[in-house]
């Protein structure tokens, strides 16, 4: 009968045993991502709604819905002929009333969003009325 051999540190396990170990690793390693916690940014809204004729405004930021930030902006606007000119989610929005009409731009910051939309207008009468950040 031979005397069991004593593993040495470093020296690979061999036979059935090693076979266990192998395909529990490889079980643990493909259940990984089934168990990883999936965690999912909620969005923010904002809206702008005006009434063209007065220039009438309200604006709304970081509602949970998109509904709930619209609604909040006809609200605020208090006209009975207001309307959203603008909706936006984790991002800027600007209003900006010119010498004929009104424009509206988006972006990711205060700044970006009302440079474009006096871009947008064209005109050096232009002057942002209104603005919101959901951020």
């Amino acid at each position: 009968m031979d005397a069991p051999s004593k593993q040495r540190p470093g020296e690979h396990v061999k036979g059935p045993f090693a076979l266990r170990i192998a395909l529990v690793a490889a079980l643990a390693c493909a259940a990984q991502p089934a168990l990883a916690r999936v965690v999912v940014k909620k969005g923010v809204y904002g809206a702008i709604a005006l009434e063209r004729e007065t220039g009438q405004h309200g604006y709304v930021y970081n509602a949970a819905t998109s509904r709930a930030a619209k609604n909040e902006a006809l609200r605020q606007c208090g006209q009975p002929r207001c309307e959203v000119v603008l909706s936006f989610s984790n991002a800027c929005g600007a209003l900006a009333q010119g010498p004929k009409k009104y424009f509206t731009a988006t972006g990711a910051t205060q700044q970006e969003a009302q440079t474009k939309v006096l871009r947008l207008c064209a005109d050096k009468a232009c002057s942002v009325t209104a603005w919101a950040c959901t951020r």
